[in-house]
């Protein structure tokens, strides 16, 4: 039997709603909606229902429920499929699988594959400032991963990412080194951590005497350095990723609207 669900303000009552307590009705769909991916009532790559379907839930017209379906996604949390209905967002997809890394060879370079080389897995203590990123009690477990990212053979990123131990147990080296999909496709499949939004601090530095060799410069080169927390539900921290990016033939691409 599927859960009650909150009372949601009808169409024709919207607009008495006034006040800072009141959010627009379509905000309230798309938050119940969201619940409901957060608590997985429909799984990665799944269809949800459909718009009319989801008005007769809620009890609002087809119109509100797709401008909610539209911020979904627009935030890439729900995919649509033309002529098959809408989905549920996975990490599997293309467009989403490394849409967190800005990172894009030269014009007149070539992009070449990416290749991923784990150099170590370790449960520890989380130090400190790696506690605070990801909001976790002093002296909890933390999980922390090393890798390089190879571009048409020349590694170009030397990644240490940090996870809250409790939510990645059983990650190891060797699961790593074994998984060949989308590193985020791995935490959502098997650890049931979906990574939504991220937010990042750039600047540069000098590559220092134990990073050169891994990234094969000579120290003293500069490179940029990129951390990123990236948020699950809620915005709720669930990685903490420290990257050395090697832009001698490459350089860092956003978009901004």
């Amino acid at each position: 039997m599927a859960a009650a669900l909150p009372p949601v303000i009808p169409d024709d009552a919207a607009a008495d709603a006034a006040g800072p307590a009141f959010s627009p009705l379509y905000q309230q769909i798309k938050a119940l909606i969201t619940r409901s991916l957060q608590a997985g009532e429909w799984k990665p790559g799944e269809a949800i229902p459909s718009e009319l379907e989801l008005a007769a839930r809620y009890k609002v017209s087809q119109g509100t429920v797709r401008k909610a379906i539209d911020e979904l996604a627009t935030e890439n949390l729900v995919v649509r499929r033309q002529g098959k209905g809408t989905f549920v967002a996975t990490h599997f997809e293309e467009h989403v699988q490394y849409r967190f890394l800005r990172l894009v060879p030269d014009p007149d370079g070539a992009a070449g594959p990416v290749e991923r080389r784990f150099l170590d897995c370790r449960r520890l203590r989380a130090p400190a400032d790696i506690a605070r990123a990801l909001e976790l009690k002093a002296g909890e477990p933390a999980v922390q991963v090393r890798r390089l990212l190879l571009f048409a053979g020349s590694p170009v990123v030397l990644d240490e990412i940090w996870l809250p131990g409790a939510l990645f147990k059983g990650l190891s080296a060797e699961r790593l080194s074994e998984y060949r999909g989308p590193l985020y496709a791995l935490f959502e499949t098997e650890f049931g951590v979906r990574m939504i939004r991220a937010e990042e601090r750039v600047r540069a530095v000098a590559a220092s005497a134990a990073d050169a060799p891994m990234l094969e410069v000579p120290e003293g080169s500069p490179l940029l350095s990129v951390e990123r927390r990236s948020m699950t539900y809620g915005d709720k921290p669930v990685e903490l990723r420290r990257g050395l990016y090697n832009t001698a033939h490459h350089h860092y691409r956003n978009e901004l609207s």
